[in-house]
């Protein structure tokens, strides 16, 4: 951007070295790259649960780094990268010139722009991968813990440190993971990584072994999670499509209108099916770390993944659909649909409602397009509404199902009886009369 020269006639002008140090900015401003995939969460997510974007223990990366709170473990960071040198018997000097060459890439995974020194960031890189690769060792295999270890010989502290490193804010690019981990070595790091999201998260979140394979490229861990749980090219095509409004009833008033629910045993989280008046659902389990889980996940796919592809979010969305009442989460409860360590369903019902604030719901491409059509079309149907509505009144029990049983039975005999009476009482009158004839 050329300079903006003064005119002759200018020189008073206050405004043109204002307009040449904004030219200077605007020239300053680094390219934009594709290659962001670790983003700060916006306010509008963050209000509603500051809590579960934050690093609480342990930083990883540049944008917490050095933050009150987590400096005391910056010390157990700095020994974990010497238990690696001391492993993989290679010179500090060749981990800090891999690093360095790939600077500039590193440095465009952040989608904000870093502002430290070349070696400062390369610092922190390097002593973050580290500490991931020998915490993750430890974490899988107890032979690899040093009898002083001072992070696993206090579970709450490795307790803690789990959830840190599943947050957005929180993520190194997963090839320097890699770049770092010596290629001979077994299991790869690929295979560590998707053990560790595994146990980590499979009370609710759960795996697919069929997606782990090492050709299968992710980001880093808020990634690898989503990308082992993506549903099949075929079920795309049979699910996804367009829809006007999402106006699906609550599980109360599906309930109403006769539809049963099931747990569905396949284990995606995704595998809704609604077939002859019966939902199954995935089971999903809600701890003290799920909302942490799918709120990053699903900030995740706003910022990197395109509306064909945002299968958390359209989750998400369906099941604030289907919860709106304590009663709407007893139903999910009491089918096993759902299971909650937390303290009654009225947390849980918050919670679900809770993650769908702020995010993007996008209609031309969404994953339950099919799934909320069959609904609203068996729900809309007034016989299957009066079906619902008898055997909820009527039988939702044995004893009143015997009792209706028996009160119809009583309702027929009573009926025969009357016939009887009718028929008995119409042969003495004309027999009466022909009598009287005579």
């Amino acid at each position: 951007m050329e300079e903006i020269r003064e005119d002759p006639e200018d020189i008073e002008n206050p405004c043109i070295p204002l307009a040449n140090s904004m030219s200077e900015e605007l020239e300053g401003l680094p390219p934009l790259s594709n290659l962001g995939c670790i983003f700060r969460i916006p306010e509008e997510l963050r209000r509603v649960n500051e809590k579960a974007y934050t690093p609480q223990v342990v930083s990883i990366g540049p944008l917490h780094h050095g933050k009150e709170g987590l400096k005391d473990m910056e010390e157990h960071k700095r020994r974990y990268l010497r238990y690696f040198l001391d492993r993989t018997k290679v010179p500090l000097a060749d981990y800090v010139t891999k690093i360095k060459g790939r600077e500039a890439e590193l440095r465009s995974c952040y989608a904000q722009t870093i502002e430290l020194s070349s070696d400062e960031f390369v610092r922190i890189i390097l002593v973050d991968a580290a500490f991931i690769i020998e915490f993750l060792l430890r974490f899988l295999d107890p032979i690899k813990r040093d009898s002083n270890d001072r992070i696993f010989h206090k579970p709450w502290l490795v307790n803690s440190v789990l959830p840190d490193l599943l947050l957005l804010e929180n993520q190194l690019p997963f090839f320097v993971l890699e770049d770092l981990f010596a290629a001979e070595e077994k299991p790869s790091v690929f295979d560590l990584s998707c053990q560790f999201c595994n146990e980590s998260t499979s009370s609710y979140v759960q795996r697919d072994n069929s997606k782990s394979s090492p050709s299968l490229k992710v980001d880093h861990f808020v990634d690898l999670i989503r990308a082992l749980n993506l549903p099949t090219d075929e079920e795309e095509r049979d699910n996804r499509g367009s829809v006007k409004t999402l106006a699906v009833p609550s599980m109360t008033k599906l309930h109403q209108a006769g539809i049963k629910f099931k747990k569905r045993s396949n284990k995606n989280l995704f595998a809704m099916c609604f077939k002859d008046g019966i939902l199954e659902i995935p089971n999903l389990m809600i701890d003290d770390n799920t909302e942490l889980v799918l709120r990053n996940l699903i900030a995740f796919e706003q910022f990197r993944c395109t509306e064909e592809t945002r299968h958390f979010i359209d989750y998400i969305i369906l099941m604030d659909s289907f919860v709106n009442t304590p009663n709407d989460v007893d139903l999910l409860v009491k089918n096993g649909i759902v299971e909650t360590m937390l303290g009654d369903n009225s947390e849980v019902s918050t919670l679900i409602n809770s993650l769908g604030k702020g995010v993007v719901f996008e209609r031309k491409h969404f994953y339950y397009a099919k799934l909320t059509e069959g609904l609203n079309k068996y729900y809309k149907k007034p016989w299957n509404k009066w079906k619902g509505d008898l055997r909820q009144k009527y039988f939702h029990s044995p004893w009143t199902t015997v009792s209706v049983i028996a009160a119809t039975l009583i309702i027929i005999l009573t009926f025969i009886q009357t016939l009887c009476s009718s028929s008995l009482c119409r042969q003495t009158l004309c027999s009466s009369s022909q009598c009287a004839r005579h």
